[in-house]
């Protein structure tokens, strides 16, 4: 089988990424998303101030098993010193590549310079993957936003990602202002990805497959990355609509997202954590009102594995 394309050495099977996302691409997910087909395991974002730290998030949140190769970092940080010394000692825990999050809205995160706060300041993104793509052994990446609503300067920091030997850009078709809201500007993509010789992963307004299709065809990316569409539906990377996915298709992954889950967390936190992903599962908004409220009381996972069942057949979801 012909890989897709490749980042630097490193050869990429399949067009369709699940996105970093905060609170949702952990290990459980990712994972389960990776067996259905997402082409590269994305970890959620971590400051580089924690790695730095005694903290244990990052080794919690970097944690991945050898079937999800290959698997990608992502760090965040506003100081290209700092974010060298946290990406030094990563590399350590034997990623596939490490990112860098230039895309975050979070007011948090951007404020300080980080996300999609470091786009204003195209020296310091300029800075940070010199250093970076000279001092690490492992290719590096960016995932970058439109920029901010008075400053559209992607094409400029597409550029610069490509020249200080960034080896694949990620571009979400909005601006920080945006977040999530409007339409994703695809034309944008399509402006990036014909300035670069290096793989370009489109990202925004992917709720069906056909639209995978079509933004390939209209923006000429490598490959497409899909967030809030997978939460919903994780068998998009099967090349599914939801509406096509089987209820016990849908009983066999919710059973082994809740058994990663419970393993990684721990029984009574894995349970609690699973259940917005229940919602999505079950699509929670055809239920009633006591049947939404059974499903998300905290509960044993065996008892709520057999709840979900009779909630699946009775609804037919």
């Amino acid at each position: 089988m012909m890989p897709s394309f490749q980042i630097r050495d490193i050869p990429i099977y399949g067009d369709t990424v699940l996105a970093p996302m905060d609170g949702y691409s952990d290990w459980p997910f990712r994972s389960v998303c990776r067996s259905l087909g997402s082409a590269i395991s994305y970890t959620e974002f971590v400051d580089v101030e924690k790695i730095l730290s005694r903290s244990k998030q990052p080794a919690k949140k970097f944690y991945f098993e050898e079937a999800e190769r290959p698997i990608a970092f992502q760090l965040y940080g506003d100081d290209p010193d700092e974010i060298l010394k946290a990406a030094l000692k990563v590399q350590d825990w034997r990623p596939d590549i490490i990112d860098i999050n230039m895309g975050c809205p979070a007011k948090t995160i951007a404020r300080r310079g980080a996300g999609v706060g470091m786009m204003p300041t195209p020296l310091k993104i300029a800075r940070t993957f010199k250093t970076l793509t000279r001092a690490l052994t492992v290719p590096v990446t960016g995932k970058i936003r439109l920029g901010w609503d008075g400053n559209k300067n992607y094409k400029l920091i597409a550029r610069i990602v490509e020249q200080e030997g960034g080896a694949l850009l990620a571009i979400h078709g909005r601006t920080k202002e945006q977040r999530y809201s409007g339409q994703a500007d695809w034309d944008a993509i399509a402006e990036v990805k014909s300035l670069v010789k290096i793989p370009v992963i489109g990202n925004g307004d992917i709720r069906r497959v056909e639209d995978i299709a079509r933004m390939k065809a209209h923006t000429g990316v490598d490959a497409v990355m899909i967030g809030r569409g997978a939460i919903a539906n994780p068998w998009i990377f099967a090349g599914l609509d939801r509406e096509q996915v089987s209820p016990g298709e849908i009983q066999r992954v919710l059973r082994d997202h809740l058994a990663r889950n419970t393993r990684f967390y721990g029984e009574e936190d894995g349970t609690r954590l699973f259940r917005k992903h229940a919602i999505q599962y079950l699509m929670m908004q055809s239920l009633t009102r006591d049947e939404r409220k059974k499903i998300l009381q905290i509960r044993p996972a065996g008892e709520f594995i057999h709840i979900a069942a009779e909630l699946t057949q009775a609804t037919g979801v």
